[in-house]
């Protein structure tokens, strides 16, 4: 069982590649090498306990309990965990964000990029890995995601510049499908802390 988390559970989800992901050190400085493999450990403790337990399939969504260690907790804002050990963590009301795999660190971090958050990335992995919707390929030479360059305009939020960049025709429809499913999830960072701001606006995760 222990090889059939390793080898299928990391697959399905993607996150066998948290291991080469580096997120801007300068932005990051929390994120090293000992929380990495903490949230790979958390995720493999949770795949296998509902394994074990011979627990619904739905419970990938909700649990209200997770495995977590004192740097893990730390970095969710977590008290009361101390220690290198894993346990086993009831999430009360107050943590429902964490709640199934939708609330790992693993899967926030790897549906990013280096910089910020990315919905299209968390949208098309929930499309792909929960619901087994393959959204289609992007058109060739799609423009980049840019910051407005609109004099006196101000940082933007995430929310602002994809809607910029989903004026473009050639964008729209790919968008459509996946960007409502990661806006959903991010009040979590680039590193999957949550948050409640972005650029100094309350966050609309609608």
């Amino acid at each position: 069982s222990s090889e059939l988390v390793k080898n299928f559970a990391l697959q399905w989800l993607q996150i066998q590649r948290l291991e080469r992901f580096a997120p801007d050190s300068k932005l990051f400085p929390t994120f090293d090498d000992r929380l990495k493999a903490a949230m790979l450990k958390e995720t493999e403790l949770f795949f296998g306990s509902i394994l074990r337990e011979n627990r619904s399939v739905l419970t990938f969504i909700d649990a209200d309990y997770t495995f977590l260690n004192q740097p893990l907790a730390e970095h969710y804002g977590i008290e009361g965990v101390n220690g290198s050990q894993f346990r086993r963590v009831e999430l009360g009301p107050e943590l429902d964000m964490r709640r199934g795999l939708l609330g790992k660190g693993s899967i926030l971090t790897v549906s990013s990029v280096a910089d910020r958050t990315s919905p299209v990335l968390r949208g098309k992995w929930v499309l792909l890995n929960i619901l087994g919707v393959v959204p289609p390929d992007p058109p060739p030479n799609v423009p980049a995601l840019e910051a407005s360059d609109v004099p006196g305009a101000g940082p933007q939020t995430m929310r602002e510049r994809m809607e910029q960049h989903r004026n473009n025709p050639a964008c729209s429809s790919c968008h459509q499908m996946m960007d409502p499913v990661g806006f959903a999830l991010d009040k979590f960072d680039r590193i999957g802390r949550y948050r409640t701001a972005d650029m100094g606006r309350t966050l609309d995760a609608t």
